[in-house]
């Protein structure tokens, strides 16, 4: 199977082309069909149960985190079904419907059939299992911009914070106040006002 991946005189086709080339190779290899045994009681209009179970894995896959994003991150994009043969998307409520129309026995051929996909194209199921197999998790951080989509204020153990506009030395402190023509600068330990002179109490 050969891709092609070129200009068109469209503004755009999709914003998922990666996942376009994606899909294509999971039809070349027929990598969903297990899908199908999944025998969903449910009367078949515009899409089979089937393709409305791979449109759950591609609104996972363009990171709609609940259907509800589907309308308007999924369905939009013709240009991505046209790579399955669909005209459109289906409706996120039709997408929803089907799983709630998902029965005890319909979850364990959903089980049975993803099992089938992960076995049939596991790596590790096809390894030498004379020799060790090495797991590499890299969690290290990486910094970003503040503006990048998502980003949040980590932290990097064992790293200080380099000199710059949070440093305490280059920040003007603020612990002075100007009252008047002197400068008092504020000490850790409170003292309460008073207009009356303070003379401190005799013991009987």
């Amino acid at each position: 199977m050969t891709l092609e991946i070129g200009f068109t005189e469209e503004l755009t086709n999709t914003q998922f082309a990666p996942l376009a080339a994606l899909c294509a190779l999971y039809q070349h290899n027929h990598a969903l069909e297990p899908l199908a045994t999944v025998g969903i009681p449910m009367r078949m209009r515009d899409f089979s149960s089937a393709s409305k179970l791979v449109q759950v894995l591609l609104s996972i896959l363009t990171g709609c985190e609940t259907l509800s994003e589907v309308n308007f991150r999924l369905k939009p994009e013709t240009g991505l079904a046209a790579v399955w043969n669909w005209e459109r998307f289906a409706d996120q409520s039709s997408l929803s419907r089907t799983l709630d129309a998902l029965t005890l026995k319909n979850i364990d051929e959903l089980r049975s059939s993803t099992s089938l996909i992960r076995q049939a194209h596991s790596r590790v199921r096809d390894h030498d299992w004379r020799s060790y197999l090495w797991l590499d998790y890299d969690l290290s951080g990486l910094p970003c911009s503040p503006q990048a989509e998502e980003s949040q204020k980590g932290y990097f153990s064992g790293k200080k914070t380099p000199r710059g506009g949070n440093w305490p030395g280059s920040v003007r402190s603020t612990t002075a106040k100007r009252s008047g023509p002197t400068c008092f600068r504020a000490t850790s330990t409170p003292y309460s006002a008073s207009s009356q002179p303070f003379w401190p109490q005799k013991l009987l």
